[in-house]
């Protein structure tokens, strides 16, 4: 029997070499593409080999290069100047294109290498831009100008073979296998080097062309105005003679573009303490950018609302942040400077937005709880009226014709009573802001509630009763929550005394005791702290009630829970407004 022998997929070896590709620091391609650009440059060779070596330098370029990370699948607008650029270097025989071209990569070591933060990266690439300086200097600057900038023998021998040794100091020295990132090039130092650069080489041309030196006179006349021109640059970007510089007057410029920026932010911010809706704070706020001569109009979309503000011009930039999408349309294309104004000003627009639409959430989910919390106070109300309307009936089925002058008596008391009740709980459900704000003295307020309870031997206790003001729907909501429950228990338990006390020295204090079964322990923990389900009904009804304590200054909880006593205490707080002394 023959095994099979399995052949390896279709473009294994690519990603095979694609990975060896990675695992390559980038110091070894950056000495490898300098030591094949200088046998292109320096040595004479024919055309098809100059070619060949160029070639190879730029895809070692390519497999060095910072801006695009390797695994980065080119699209075909970037691959373009990709292609571009190889065929002016191989295909275009010309010193200032070979000129351009080192200017371009001197620039751009320069940035790499104040990117980094080990020394020997960072010596590298200042080993690699040395070199392509001398390059530049030493020999495709003077074979640019021609005869008139001949160079000696020795110094050729010196370019041809000793200047490779910079390369191969770099390709030997430790490096990292750490890319740098676009992110982290500083490519404005990149741009500022190579166009001095350019400009060296400009001044160098122009000296020789005009003056009719030698090329060393005409390098040292170039670089000694260079230095001049920068020493002067210098002083006027940071002077010290009381006065702004360039820097100050650039920064200035890039941060405001012409508009007074900290005055709008602030009307910004006092607009956005005024305005409550989002949609008609961002309304207003663009309509308020008036100042901006560079911005004709635009549009701005939100989950509620879209608009338009100012007037429709030729070119636009839209940005989207926090769910606020902006369009701003201006009479020409922006520069870098307004582009990122624009962003800047779209993303504090997105944010005040997002704050704003935020508040509105929390003011409906407040005016939820509101009516939620209400809602459920009322109900228990209502249950504890239909309870006592339930005892009523109850006593009337089992009354005879003896007790019938007892049974009116009873009628009379408690019918006007829960007639009250039940229109102040119609007025609270009119007016649920009123809610905790009636004061009724304590000695009607406990005769009133004795009255309620005559028929279920409920035993009251107080002492020293007067005319203190309780909170009286509060201490209704509670004491009637807490009957009601011990009556329920005292229907599947018989025996359970029930007891009511009232003290009003030091602290107004409302105790109601019954000796049935203890509350289960989930249920006591977690009684005044969320709704809980129990055998008794206890839970949401007290959960309400401990919360209406909170507001008025009042503390609502067990104080005992055992078989035989179980104690519930509604007691003010130190900090209870007109209480007793």
């Amino acid at each position: 029997m023959t095994e099979s022998i399995k052949s390896p997929p279709r473009g294994a070896w690519l990603t095979a070499l694609a990975t060896l590709f990675t695992q390559v620091a980038p110091g070894r391609w950056l000495a490898l593409m300098l030591l094949a650009l200088h046998v292109a440059v320096v040595f004479d060779a024919d055309a098809a080999l100059t070619g060949a070596f160029l070639l190879a330098h730029y895809g070692l370029f390519l497999l060095w290069q910072p801006l695009v990370r390797s695994e980065t699948r080119i699209e075909p607008r970037l691959a373009l100047p990709v292609f571009a650029m190889a065929a002016l270097l191989v295909l275009v025989d010309s010193t200032w294109v070979m000129a351009l071209w080192l200017a371009i990569l001197a620039g751009l070591m320069g940035a790499v290498a104040t990117s980094q933060n080990e020394r020997g990266p960072r010596w590298a690439y200042l080993l690699a831009l040395g070199y392509l300086l001398a390059l530049l200097l030493a020999w495709v600057l003077p074979q640019s100008l021609g005869s008139a900038a001949a160079l000696p023998d020795g110094l050729q021998t010196a370019v041809r073979f000793g200047l490779p040794l910079l390369p191969l100091v770099i390709l030997f020295l430790p490096a990292t296998r750490q890319r740098s990132t676009s992110s982290t090039l500083d490519f404005i130092y990149g741009l500022m080097l190579s166009l001095l650069i350019m400009v060296m080489a400009l001044g160098v041309f122009a000296v020789v062309a005009v003056a009719k030196v030698s090329y060393a006179w005409a390098l040292v006349q170039t670089l000694l105005g260079m230095a001049a021109l920068l020493l002067v640059l210098s002083w006027l970007w940071n002077p010290h003679a009381g006065f702004a510089g360039l820097g100050q007057v650039t920064s200035r410029y890039l941060l405001s573009v012409g508009l007074p920026f900290e005055g709008w932010a602030q009307r910004l911010a006092t607009r956005a303490e005024r305005e409550r809706d989002p949609e008609s704070f961002v309304r207003d706020a663009l309509a308020d950018l008036h100042e901006l001569t560079w911005i004709r109009g635009g549009h701005w979309q939100a989950a509620r609302g879209e608009g338009q503000f100012g007037e429709p011009a030729g070119h636009s930039v839209s940005h989207a942040f926090h769910g606020l999408s902006l369009t701003w349309q201006s009479p020409r294309p922006l520069t870098p400077a307004l582009a990122l104004h624009v962003r800047l000003l779209s993303q504090l627009l997105g944010y005040f937005y997002a704050a704003k639409v935020r508040e509105q959430t929390l003011r409906e989910q407040a005016y939820s709880q509101a009516i939620h919390d209400t809602g459920a106070r009322l109900t228990h109300d209502v249950k504890n009226i239909l309870q006592s309307m339930k005892t009523l009936l109850a006593a009337a089925d089992m009354s005879t014709p003896e007790d019938s002058d007892r049974l009116l008596a009873l009628m009379k008391r408690q019918l006007p009573q829960l007639a009250a009740r039940l229109s102040q709980t119609v007025d609270k459900l009119k007016q649920p802001s009123e809610m905790d704000v009636a004061q009724q003295p304590a000695q009607s307020w406990w005769n009133a509630l004795q009255a309620r309870y005559e028929q279920d031997d409920v035993r009251f206790f107080a002492d020293a009763l007067d005319d203190t003001p309780l909170p009286q729907d509060l201490f209704d909501s509670v004491v009637d929550n807490l009957l009601t429950n011990a009556l329920r228990k005292r229907q599947s338990e018989s025996g359970v005394a029930i007891e009511a006390r009232l003290e009003l020295h030091p602290l107004v204090r409302l105790t109601v005791t019954d000796s049935g079964t203890a509350a289960p322990e989930h249920v006591a923990r977690n009684l005044f702290l969320s709704p809980v389900v129990s055998d008794f009904g206890l839970g949401v009804g007290l959960y309400q009630a401990a919360r209406q304590a909170a507001r008025v200054g009042y503390r609502l909880e067990l104080t005992d829970n055992q078989a035989g006593r179980v104690s519930f205490c509604l007691q003010a707080t130190d900090s209870q407004p007109g209480m007793p002394g």
